[in-house]
């Protein structure tokens, strides 16, 4: 008999082809041989294929904690060692009191700030309100879009707790800046602050927009709080990928 894919000859009551492999029950190309006649090992196959919602389950998990794989002892290094800078830093960022500024003063402000001035330009066509809150939105979203590409796009799990990381850094960078709605002291971009020039600053427009200006303080505290616990998670979440891929460093044979 030939396999109707690679027309390759095959031997009469084969199950699967030996030069591509398809197997042809799978195929559905010989309905008359009962499921029993497979070979335990080809039924699961057929099974595990013929069932989404099992390759779904399988597939979410590995997204976000893949299952160990082998990894170079110089590559696992590295990531050690970023995990480590991020720990200390996180420390600084969770400990360091919304009044000092203490995201806004890193250097990773000046990455950020970019993104923030495009979100404004980007959000120019919906309206003023829109225009203004979009340099928050941009800042937020660029990360996310880092976090995306690297957990769906190359299945790099680490690299995505690394970005979801920098998103939470970004809401702690926003903090400061709700913080100064009433008070318009932050010096801003161009160096001056809110009170010298009117409708500058972004925090003042939109809270006062939504009636919202006499809970600055609140809900920058808020926002303080809320990413302190998405960096908390990021980190836990690195740190699982981390000591599956140590795991997988020490015991080679059980990967």
């Amino acid at each position: 008999m030939l396999c109707p894919k690679c027309h390759a000859d095959q031997p009469e009551g084969a199950l699967e082809c030996g030069h591509c492999g398809i197997i042809f029950a799978r195929a559905k190309l010989h309905p008359a041989i009962p499921l029993s006649s497979i070979p335990t090992q080809v039924r699961v196959k057929v099974v595990e294929a013929d069932d989404p919602t099992l390759c779904e389950s399988h597939s979410a998990l590995d997204f976000f904690l893949p299952r160990a794989t082998q990894v170079s002892p110089l590559y696992f290094a590295g990531r050690a060692l970023l995990y480590i800078g991020l720990l200390v830093w996180s420390w600084h960022f969770i400990a360091a009191p919304l009044e000092t500024n203490y995201a806004g003063e890193s250097f990773l402000h000046n990455i950020n700030l970019p993104f923030h001035e495009a979100g404004h330009i980007v959000f120019r066509p919906l309206g003023r309100f829109l225009t203004v809150l979009g340099g928050t939105i941009g800042q937020l979203v660029m990360p996310l879009i880092c976090a995306y590409a690297l957990l769906f796009h190359t299945r790099d799990a680490f690299g995505a707790s690394v970005a979801s990381w920098w998103v939470a850094e970004n809401f702690m960078d926003i903090a400061p800046y709700v913080n100064d709605a009433r008070d318009l002291d932050l010096i801003l971009l161009g160096g001056v602050t809110g009170k010298d020039v009117e409708n500058y600053h972004d925090w003042e427009s939109i809270l006062t927009s939504l009636g919202w200006l006499p809970y600055d303080h609140r809900i920058a505290h808020a926002v303080q709080q809320l990413g302190i616990v998405l960096m908390l998670i990021t980190l836990l979440w690195g740190g699982v990928v981390l000591y599956r891929q140590f795991t997988a460093l020490r015991n080679p044979k059980n990967v």
